[in-house]
């Protein structure tokens, strides 16, 4: 069947430390299964090479992503947002979870696009993110009807300063498995195929987590990306890990849909505070952070932390018991977190009642930029 091109009107935004294609719902095709070939010859991919050269992404997971958003018909929501993980390496998206860095994109470029009137000064929005089925709410400066994106706050892994856009979001608890502890226990004995028992927690706050201890695979928990990546076999025994925490989360029925399911569970390989180098060059201080932490994404070490996968750190660090909280320096304050690209802040309100834990919120702040607008162009199969 020849491919038949076509284009979408679009516009390429950076959200935190992300980068994706922002489109209208409007404008995709109305049935889900026919956004897969769309989006996939948009972004290239599959692209065996691992460079999606001949797409718009930029060959890891964080920079291989759609966000589809409308003007929300809910009656608690302002926009309806839906998340696309493209898969790098193999044929198919990904719709099982939330992506947080771009969250931040959603409410300026709804504002930028018209789908939102906002008055001027700081404005609030309400956003219903169809993946994990949760309300966020954003706040961002607006001026003469549109997004401002000048300010001063710097985050890790991004050049420059922004405007501060603030993320809230409420109830994260089960965004992916219906459950904050989808086993009902803080700390879990995984049986993993091939290599054996591994403590963790599962932990599921905006996007489903499993926590591991950095000693427990003979790591510091220091090491950088490229250096996680040198270690014979870890990434294989990492997604073994992933792969049983997904079962014994019950968001896969068996190993072999876990595979198919990449998004989530998050792997997070957590240690005590200490110092660490960066990516930047500049040192990650103990005494300035209260957790060290690394994270697998999509089978490959992330160069920062996904935004979702640092509140569910958060989170658990409140969680009595857990590895996190095991591990994380006692505060009442927001949780400082050493990471690859230098140090993250997220905040997060858990309460326990008749032995049950529950996440009230969670909370970060990130920036946003527009890079282009335009039309993408793709080929794709003919509705049959």
């Amino acid at each position: 069947m020849v491919p038949v091109p076509g284009t979408l009107p679009a516009v390429f935004m950076r959200g935190g430390t992300s980068k994706a294609l922002m489109l209208h719902r409007r404008d995709v095709p109305g049935d889900l299964a026919a956004w897969e070939p769309v989006f996939l010859s948009a972004m290239d991919s599959p692209d065996p090479f691992g460079r999606q050269l001949n797409g718009m992404g930029g060959g890891v997971s964080s920079v291989s992503k759609i966000c589809v958003v409308a003007r929300s018909e809910r009656p608690d929501a302002d926009i309806d947002y839906t998340f696309v993980q493209v898969v790098v390496r193999e044929g198919r998206i990904d719709l099982s979870g939330n992506c947080g860095n771009m969250l931040s994109a959603v409410g300026p470029f709804a504002v930028d696009e018209g789908l939102i009137e906002a008055p001027d000064g700081s404005v609030r929005l309400r956003i219903y993110n169809t993946n994990t089925r949760k309300l966020i709410e954003a706040r961002f400066p607006v001026s003469g009807g549109r997004t401002v994106y000048h300010g001063d706050l710097a985050i890790p892994g991004v050049a420059g300063t922004g405007a501060p856009i603030r993320l809230d979001f409420i109830d994260p608890g089960g965004a992916t498995t219906g459950r904050l502890l989808p086993t009902g226990a803080v700390r879990e004995i995984l049986d993993v195929p091939g290599l054996g028992p591994i403590e963790a927690s599962l932990v599921d706050a905006a996007n489903a987590c499993v926590f591991v201890r950095a000693a427990d695979l003979g790591l510091a928990g220091t090491e950088l990306p490229a250096a996680l990546e040198a270690v014979p076999g870890l990434l294989d025994r990492l997604g073994r890990i992933r792969r049983a925490a997904s079962v014994a989360m019950g968001i896969a029925p068996d190993l072999e849909a876990a595979a198919r399911i990449v998004h989530v569970p998050f792997v997070g390989i957590v240690a005590p505070p200490q110092e660490a180098g960066s990516l930047s060059g500049e040192p990650v201080l103990a005494d300035a952070i209260d957790l060290t932490a690394r994270v697998i994404s999509n089978g490959v070490p992330h160069q920062a932390l996904p935004l979702t996968a640092t509140l569910c750190l958060a989170v658990a660090a409140r969680i009595e018991g857990s590895l996190v909280h095991e591990a994380a320096r006692a505060t009442d304050a927001a949780l400082r977190v050493g990471m690859p690209s230098g140090i993250l802040t997220a905040d997060a309100a858990v309460t326990r009642d008749g032995g049950v834990w529950q996440a009230q919120r969670g909370s970060f702040y990130r920036t946003a930029r527009p890079l282009m607008r335009g039309d993408v162009f793709y080929d794709a199969a003919p509705p049959v």
